[in-house]
């Protein structure tokens, strides 16, 4: 499930309420350590919000291609129905999505990922 965070200091949740009713998407939650975060799920919303916000994204904008790719993909089929080529497209968009992120642990291989889909790499 595609998600996307917008993470602020909860002294200044009032700008995550405001992204929210201005797009009318997501949810806004307190976490315990004093941040409150706007979550945004699944593929049409992330698709949606993406599509709106990438004249704006200056630093993750190579995620935000990918992962909007993705997410037209997933949208349109079933993953059970997608093509073999569908597939392995959707392994290198993550594939990118993780080459981008600051986290460092729980990233797949292409074989791994292969793998999980039922391909043989």
């Amino acid at each position: 499930m595609p998600t996307i965070c917008f993470y602020q200091d909860s002294r200044h949740e009032e700008h995550l309420y405001w992204i929210r009713e201005l797009f009318k998407i997501g949810y806004v939650s307190r976490r315990n350590d004093g941040m409150t975060e706007l979550r945004i799920n699944g593929y049409g919303q992330v698709r949606n919000i993406l599509q709106s916000l990438t004249p704006y994204i200056k630093f993750k904008k190579i995620q935000a291609k990918a992962l909007k790719e993705a997410c037209g993909i997933l949208l349109d089929t079933k993953l059970k129905m997608l093509s073999k080529a569908q597939l392995v497209k959707l392994v290198d968009l993550i594939l990118v999505i993780q080459r981008e992120n600051y986290v460092t642990k729980k990233k797949k291989t292409k074989n791994e990922l292969m793998l999980m889909l039922g391909l043989t790499p």
